[in-house]
């Protein structure tokens, strides 16, 4: 019995150090910054690693009256870009920490 118990205390120390990593990851992934484009660069984004949206950049000749769909459409393109260079950055920083265990609540591993 005592031999399990110094397992379990083993497997907390190792999941407490998984914990700081993924911490440390996520702080960095905060920083790091990923820019999708559309349309040539008519349409331009930039989201961070945790994928929250920090600026949308549009180009004159991209604004037209008469054709909002298409703008609407270069936008939603743009940040599809973005978000899919920052989970995939995501998901790569994870793997190194959870040896590719689809873990829940991590991020970028559901």
């Amino acid at each position: 019995m005592a031999g399990s118990l110094g397992d379990l205390g083993g497997l907390l120390k190792q999941a407490q150090k998984m914990q700081r990593q993924v911490q440390e990851i996520q702080e960095d992934l905060a920083k790091s910054s990923y820019e999708g484009s559309a349309g040539g660069g008519a349409v331009t984004v930039v989201v961070n690693g945790q994928r929250h949206l920090q600026s949308v950049k549009i180009k004159p000749e991209a604004v037209d009256a008469s054709d909002v769909e298409m703008l609407e459409d270069l936008v939603l393109a743009a940040v599809s870009d973005a978000m899919a260079q920052a989970e995939k950055a995501s998901e790569a920083a994870m793997k190194g920490v959870t040896g590719g265990l689809g873990m829940p609540g991590m991020p970028g591993m559901m």
